[in-house]
């Protein structure tokens, strides 16, 4: 691994090299939020944010995508292209949160297994090189990382790592090779001495520090493997709307829906988000729903996260983000709901 120091007012400059390169995919701000999109002339990549309106997920596993484009024809229909050729263009993912950065490696369980693969997924997370930045300074109070196996300088899924030394130099270190064939671009850098490596250190270790917001995420599995009908799931879901916004701001939420769309004798295959937060997700043709009810569908939301996929992959499915904490418009909070199971545990050894 390599480690150099670059000035901070020097950093702007590296992106407009990358930019120059490679399509750059990063933080900025629109109005009073910042999101993730492609930069274009005049956008100004955001280093002094705290988590990103959406996850930067969207570049990987995009809000929509065509699979393929069809035609009809005498002999039926028959395919005119399709595959994920386009997808595979080489790009540069900047300025990711160690959260997001980490939702990246739980969603390669699910679209980059050895017997299922992905093919869209797959080939635009091996063209892009991901610049992950550090939280020297935990962004909010909802922000549980360190309960759900994250940390604030996590460097697992990205390729390079910067960290906002105390002054006027960042600390850059070039995780893989793929990470490394970009380290030309980052000049003027010099070699990082031990000082600075320890205070990267040091600012790392009081970031841990200040995370407050601990919940037994780990720790609640064997409840749900014992308790699928138990009275607690009978209040959870009460003031849900059934809106999908905490699903479709999670980073590691994967679900999605498959349609075809024709007009005339044209047609393409279609790939949407969906969400087990809603009624039809789960509606068969026939009309039956098995899960009828937004009781059953909370629970799915925390079985899956906290159980089905520590089952199958043995991690948990959430980052600690706390987007869907801050955005839900009837303030349902997971770490509360994660903290309630805890101390039916608690009781359950009492008695």
């Amino acid at each position: 691994m390599k480690a150099r120091l670059i000035e901070k007012t020097a950093l702007a400059g590296v992106i407009d090299k990358l930019r120059e390169k490679l399509p750059v995919y990063a933080p900025v701000r629109e109005g009073r939020r910042v999101h993730f999109k492609f930069l274009g002339e005049g956008d100004t990549v955001q280093l002094e944010y705290g988590n990103s309106g959406n996850a930067p997920k969207n570049l990987f596993f995009p809000h929509t995508e065509t699979l393929m484009r069809f035609t009809r024809t005498s002999r039926g229909h028959e395919l005119v292209d399709g595959g994920p050729s386009d997808a595979a263009r080489e790009m540069v993912l900047f300025g990711v949160r160690p959260c997001d950065v980490r939702s990246f490696t739980l969603l390669d369980y699910v679209f980059d297994q050895d017997k299922y693969t992905d093919p869209y997924y797959v080939a635009r997370r091996r063209a892009t090189t991901v610049i992950a930045l550090a939280c020297v300074e935990p962004p909010y109070s909802t922000c549980f990382c360190t309960s759900v196996g994250g940390h604030p300088a996590l460097a697992e899924g990205a390729d390079i790592m910067l960290t906002q030394l105390d002054g006027d130099h960042c600390l850059v270190e070039f995780l893989t090779p793929k990470g490394e064939r970009l380290a030309e671009l980052f000049a003027p850098a010099k070699e990082a001495d031990k000082k600075s490596l320890k205070r990267r250190e040091e600012l790392v270790e009081a970031a841990v520090e200040k995370i407050k917001s601990e919940v037994p995420a780990a720790q609640i599995k064997d409840w749900l493997d014992e308790n699928f009908e138990h009275p607690f799931w009978d209040k959870i879901h009460q003031s849900c709307l059934g809106c999908g916004t905490c699903t479709y701001l999670c980073p590691t939420c994967h679900c999605f829906d498959i349609r075809d769309e024709e007009e005339g004798d044209q047609g393409i295959r279609l790939r949407t988000w969906d969400t087990c937060m809603y009624a039809l997700y789960t509606q068969e043709t026939s009309g039956h729903n098995p899960r009828p009810s937004q009781k059953q569908r909370w629970r799915q939301r925390l079985m899956h996260k906290f159980k089905y996929f520590v089952d199958n992959f043995r991690e948990i499915s959430c980052v600690g983000c706390g987007r869907c904490v801050v955005n839900c418009p009837v303030n349902i909070d997971i770490r509360k709901l994660i903290c309630d199971i805890g101390r039916l545990m608690e009781k359950g050894e009492e008695e």
